[in-house]
């Protein structure tokens, strides 16, 4: 987006010849950093929906040290767009902001400051000092102007305030949080979220989240995200993971991707903060955080909460300050798998209430006391269509990452109506530590054709082809090139239209059917024979074998064609 010349339309130096709507005032939002910009963003359709009337443009201020994509958002959404020098040669009729850092303003119009998070609740570095300040706080000259207005989501907020900043008195208004009445009208949606982003019902998903700082989750624990994925078996658990977006504002995208590699590689969800955390905080089952503000919605959403991390910058007496003494600590360097295991099972979800009521007040009331505060400064009465309650967020982008190569962990036993009953557990193989045998249980390793590492694959005792079905009569010629081009892999399966077919080296072909209607994976498919051949279990015409993965059971029939010619 070129910002080297100054806007005409619909500011501007004789703005009426260009303009289209004869819009009587105008609106300007103050685009600093995508936290702040994305707050705004996500409140003003519901303020300023079917009104010629009121112009908005966005202030693009560069002088943020997390500025790195700002312009690219606005260039997306088509936003107008104009330098923060041309800011002094306007008057707009007011300025909207999520960042109370703003400089600054000549003139006498009002500004209005919306948290970017949840209220007054820590420390910031001063960006205008070596110093700390409290985030939200606008600067003392806009107060001593009687220009700022502080929306704040709960009354105790504005005693706070008046107590550390005395100039605040009577310059807040109690508003609510548009964004916890938004994640409230999401949960009706919650299993949808869930499928959108990958999750089978039978799977619990842990979503990680960080601040930005050395004191945040991932500044204090960068490898937790790959100690997590490399203990959590994947047929009972996703790790999704949400981070500031000053992180990669600070760090460049391309350096963060970098870091957690080998965790996008063992199927982390990476998800953007400035268009999916609403959602996958929704369908979370398990939050583990930090002092964010996404830790404290997720605890007042009734969600179990487990702190990796939490700095000193929280404000005593806030909301954030209790729920540090109240959640359960996780111990990073601890076998995770029974931490997040007991956290899940004795959560009950009233926990946190009493901090959502310290930190929100009068819920699904945000939006339309903020359309009504917007429309009075403006100097306007609101148009005739009615207010907009909140809206649940819009569906999120699905993932990306797939795991495509497992260290698989058998456990066979005979049950008395002569079956197989084989207990299944996978992890990441990028990431799994060796694994010895013992007894009935046996490991081996499985790799899809997706595989990109050659290492892994190639070292597979199964390699299997889970793209489009093939067709049955396809399937043995298949079989065998797969097999012939991994020549250190002992069974090869793939998808058929009905099942997976599974084929062994020494020319056995094994017809492999779940329940009707029932997906089935080829390396589960592969893992019950191979299960079958390692206990020396008969492969009779028909036989029954029963998956445990987790808590979800499948019944599969092998189908043994006996040795044959390809």
């Amino acid at each position: 987006m070129d910002l080297s010349r100054r806007i005409l339309v619909p500011v501007g130096p004789e703005p009426q010849r260009w303009r289209t709507f004869g819009s009587e005032r105008t609106l300007v939002v103050a685009a600093r950093t995508v936290t702040s910009l994305v707050r705004v963003l996500d409140v003003l359709p519901a303020l300023l929906h079917d009104d010629p009337r009121v112009a908005v443009v966005f202030a693009y201020d560069p002088g943020s040290a997390f500025n790195a994509g700002v312009l690219e958002l606005l260039g997306a959404l088509g936003c107008r767009t104009l330098p923060w020098a041309q800011l002094p040669d306007l008057e707009p009729d007011l300025l909207l902001s999520a960042s109370e850092n703003l400089g600054p303003l000549p003139g006498d119009y009002p500004v209005l400051v919306l948290p970017h998070g949840i209220g007054f609740q820590k420390l910031v570095p001063d960006s205008a000092s070596s110093g700390a300040r409290l985030s939200g706080v606008v600067t003392e000259e806009l107060l001593t102007a009687g220009r700022a207005w502080l929306a704040v989501s709960h009354p105790e907020q504005a005693r706070q305030l008046a107590a550390s900043h005395p100039r605040t008195a009577g310059r807040t208004v109690l508003v609510g949080d548009p964004c916890y009445d938004r994640l409230r009208a999401s949960t009706r949606w919650r299993d949808r979220y869930r499928a959108a982003l990958g999750v089978a019902p039978e799977q619990r998903l842990v979503l990680l989240s960080s601040t930005w700082g050395t004191e945040s989750l991932i500044g204090r624990h960068p490898d937790l995200p790959t100690d997590l994925l490399a203990q959590l078996p994947v047929d009972e658990y996703r790790v999704a993971l949400v981070l500031h977006p000053n992180v990669r504002a600070g760090h460049g995208g391309w350096q963060v991707e970098l870091m957690l590699r080998s965790a996008l590689d063992a199927g982390l969800t990476l998800i953007d903060p400035a268009d999916g955390w609403q959602q996958a905080l929704t369908a979370a089952d398990l939050l583990i955080g930090d002092h964010g503000s996404v830790t404290l919605y997720g605890a007042a959403l009734g969600r179990p909460v487990l702190l990796a991390a939490y700095g000193p910058e929280a404000v005593p007496g806030t909301a954030g300050h209790t729920l540090s003494r109240t959640a359960h600590r996780l111990a990073p360097a601890a076998p995770l798998l029974d931490q997040v295991a007991t956290a899940l099972h004795a959560h009950r979800p009233d926990r946190f209430a009493h901090i959502a009521d310290l930190a929100f007040a009068e819920p699904g009331e945000a939006l339309p006391r903020l359309r009504h505060l917007v429309y009075r400064l403006l100097g306007l009465q609101p148009p005739k269509s009615p207010d907009r309650g909140p809206r649940a967020f819009p569906l999120p982008p699905a993932p990306t990452t797939a795991v495509t190569s497992h260290l698989v962990t058998t456990t066979a036993v005979r049950t008395a109506e002569g079956r197989l009953a084989v207990t299944v557990r996978r992890l990441p193989a990028v990431l799994a530590p060796d694994h010895q045998e013992h007894g009935s249980t046996y490991c081996h390793l499985s790799s899809d054709l997706a595989e990109p590492d050659t290492r892994l694959s190639e070292s597979a005792s199964v390699i299997t082809d889970s793209a489009t079905p093939h067709a049955r009569q396809d399937g043995p010629a298949r079989l065998t090139r797969l097999l012939a081009d991994f020549p250190g892999a002992l069974l090869a399966g793939l998808a058929t239209p009905d099942g997976c077919l599974v084929a062994t080296r020494d020319a056995r072909a094994i017809t492999v059917r779940a329940a009707p209607d029932t997906a089935l994976d080829p390396s589960l498919a592969a893992t019950a024979v191979y299960a079958c051949l390692r206990v020396a279990h008969p492969l009779e015409p028909t036989t029954e074998v029963l998956l445990h993965l987790g808590p979800r059971t499948q019944l599969l029939r092998l189908s043994s064609a006996g040795p044959t010619n390809w």
